[in-house]
């Protein structure tokens, strides 16, 4: 069943260098996979016209809705459209529903225009007029049926939603802490690449800085890294990314330099944002951190140099994600594996710094993609509640089963090729992450039939996958 309607917004925009203010206005075409109601969590396709006068009028607009107005809180999107001086831009923004003024939260639109680089070239806020929208779209509204597969065949980059996920979503509150980070194997040599990115809110209200490091990790050898910061971080705009002290990443591009190591990377490919985290999570913020993956399954082009050894990459396989949360975990394990074309498995299994929390075992959140199809599927938090982890070094493994498929991880971290950070938390409190970009991992997906368990597919990396485990005193 398929669901289409039309939706048209007014109001005004205010472009980046200028002054004033200009009208804007949206018409879209909607077309939803389902039926509409409060509890749905669907993406949308939507075309259209985007309208700022002297500055775009573009008919053939297009990108995507996520609409999860109860699950997430958010209706938000995602438009591409063609400025009148021949720039592709996109609109990137969302509706925060909200229980205590429903209408009024879904009537209103805060959006920013971002150019190519991801750098934002205007703000906007529209209004859906009930006086003279809601009937219109009300008899808009059509249900038929599917008359070809659903969900529509992915576009070139920029990758659906990926430019959202990508912006900073701090808003000056105290106490927090935001990371972009990036991992990634060399095909050719086997060495792997960390580049880590932090924007921390010290809990006592002083300025926020922004910081990380750069590692690189040979298959043979001990890892090198670098610091970089601490910079103050801008005020006043809006980063497609993250951006402070000639380092920058975006949805599409990385750059930088710490110490004796640099690099600059193109990011092709992708495949669709994979939420660890269940999607609300990460929205809401309602838990004391969430993690997203913008970019499950990247392919990086370009030059890292370490020293006077230079790497040239040429779609290694990779990915970008994100944490937005109050700090680091008690205890935490990650793994990235890449299993071949846009087939991923990503696992954060956690312990809480929360009083009470702390004292649970590590919660495991396991997100499996193959073919396009999730393990295990619905609600990731109402999955981790049957998984079970062990945290060990040099090896630890998360095992769990939801319906009729069980997923069992075995990671091994070799301490020679394994590198010790030293974290600082919002708070001052240290942790230390104990990372490894050529770790070993063993990922298996078995089914259950009338004989028992049955082994579905096999995984074994030597060297390609991405892990650590992190922990305090």
């Amino acid at each position: 069943m398929i669901t289409t309607l039309r939706e048209a917004m007014a109001g005004t925009v205010r472009l980046t260098g200028e002054g004033g203010e200009r009208p804007i206005r949206l018409a879209l075409r909607v077309t939803v996979p389902g039926a509409l109601h409060p509890l749905a969590d669907l993406r949308a396709e939507a075309a259209g016209r985007v309208q700022v006068p002297g500055f775009a009028d573009d008919p053939a607009a297009k990108g995507s809705m996520d609409i999860a107005p109860l699950r997430a809180g958010r209706i938000g999107y995602r438009l591409a459209f063609t400025a009148l001086d021949g720039r592709r831009l996109w609109l990137d923004g969302a509706k925060a529903v909200t229980v205590r003024r429903p209408l009024h939260s879904m009537t209103r639109l805060s959006a920013v225009l971002l150019d190519a680089a991801g750098a934002v070239v205007g703000e906007a806020r529209l209004v859906f007029d009930l006086r003279t929208e809601l009937l219109p779209f009300l008899l808009s509204m059509r249900m038929r049926r599917a008359r070809r597969p659903w969900p529509p065949a992915p576009t070139h980059p920029p990758r659906p939603d990926t430019g959202g996920l990508m912006r900073s979503r701090w808003r000056g509150q105290p106490g927090r802490l935001e990371v972009w980070y990036t991992t990634l194997t060399d095909p050719a040599t086997g060495t792997g690449v960390w580049l880590h990115h932090e924007l921390v809110a010290p809990a006592d209200g002083s300025p926020a800085r922004a910081h990380g490091w750069a590692a690189v990790f040979p298959p043979a050898a001990a890892p090198t890294w670098a610091r970089f910061g601490p910079d103050p971080w801008p005020t006043g705009t809006t980063p497609g990314g993250y951006a402070a002290g000639g380092v920058r990443v975006t949805a599409d591009e990385l750059t930088g330099a710490a110490g004796d190591l640099s690099w600059r990377l193109r990011v092709t490919g992708g495949g669709a944002p994979l939420f660890t985290f269940p999607r609300w999570a990460w929205h809401r913020e309602w838990l004391p951190a969430a993690q997203v993956v913008a970019v499950p399954a990247g392919r990086y082009t370009g030059k890292v140099r370490v020293g006077d050894r230079e790497i040239e990459l040429a779609g290694a396989p990779g990915n970008t994600a994100r944490i937005y949360g109050h700090g680091n975990a008690r205890r935490w394990a990650w793994l990235h594996a890449d299993l071949g074309g846009d087939d991923v498995c990503e696992v954060v299994a956690a312990v809480s710094m929360r009083p009470g929390l702390n004292r649970l075992a590590p919660l495991p959140f396991v997100r499996l993609r193959v073919d396009g199809v999730e393990y295990p599927a619905g609600d990731p938090l109402l999955a981790a509640l049957r998984f079970r982890a062990r945290l060990d070094r040099p090896r630890w493994t998360v095992t769990g089963r939801h319906g009729d498929r069980r997923i069992t991880v075995a990671v091994t971290m070799p301490p020679e090729r394994t590198l010790a950070v030293p974290y600082t938390d919002p708070d001052g409190a240290p942790a230390v992450c104990h990372n490894c970009e050529v770790a070993d991992a063993v990922v298996r997906l078995e089914r259950r039939g009338r004989d028992g368990w049955r082994e579905e597919r096999c995984w074994e990396l030597r060297g390609t996958a991405h892990a650590e485990l992190g922990e305090r005193d």
